[in-house]
């Protein structure tokens, strides 16, 4: 349930869910039992209070035939949602192929670069194969598989910081 409730000190209106034990106004912060508040409307549809409320401003300001004029509040919004371009357009007329773009971000998003295994994987996977490496040694075999060397040492740091790896004189072990 949603009312249009008013400030009895600053005449503010706006809108409460439900039915709380006490309101307190968003303009000046007075706060009072909800029952003695008084309810402009009280309805299910809260596109119908957000009507009511902004009605009730409209008139307060002399402009209620300008707002008779407007289309509701969930027609507005279809039809803010319906305006502009959608993100492949955008792209496309940007010159740039949206179904690259879309490879490339799940790319990115796996790390993998076509091998499968995600970033975290192919660090973990050095740190096996390799026997006690450096973290330049970590670095090149991540690089090959397609992991960038800054994302390497970030994960190195977080996996020992983690204890999944010691690092001792410059070379790494997993645990």
């Amino acid at each position: 349930m949603y009312a249009v409730v008013g400030c009895s000190d600053c005449s503010a209106l706006w809108i409460v869910e439900g039915r709380p034990d006490t309101s307190q106004c968003p303009r000046c912060g007075s706060r009072r039992q909800y029952d003695k508040r008084r309810q402009f409307v009280t309805t299910e549809d809260e596109d119908h209070a957000r009507e009511v409320r902004a009605s009730m401003l409209a008139n307060r300001r002399d402009e209620g035939e300008a707002f008779a004029d407007l289309d509701s509040f969930s027609e507005l919004e279809q039809q803010a949602a319906e305006a502009g371009m959608d993100d492949d357009e955008y792209l496309d007329r940007a010159g740039v192929d949206p179904d690259a773009v879309a490879a490339a971000g799940d790319r990115a998003e796996s790390g993998s670069g076509g091998s499968g295994q995600s970033r975290k994987e192919t660090v973990l996977s050095a740190l096996r194969e390799l026997d006690r490496p450096t973290e330049d040694e970590v670095v090149a075999y991540a690089g090959e598989h397609g992991v960038p060397g800054d994302y390497v040492r970030d994960a190195l740091d977080k996996l020992a910081r983690r204890g999944e790896v010691s690092e001792h004189r410059g070379e790494y072990r997993l645990l």
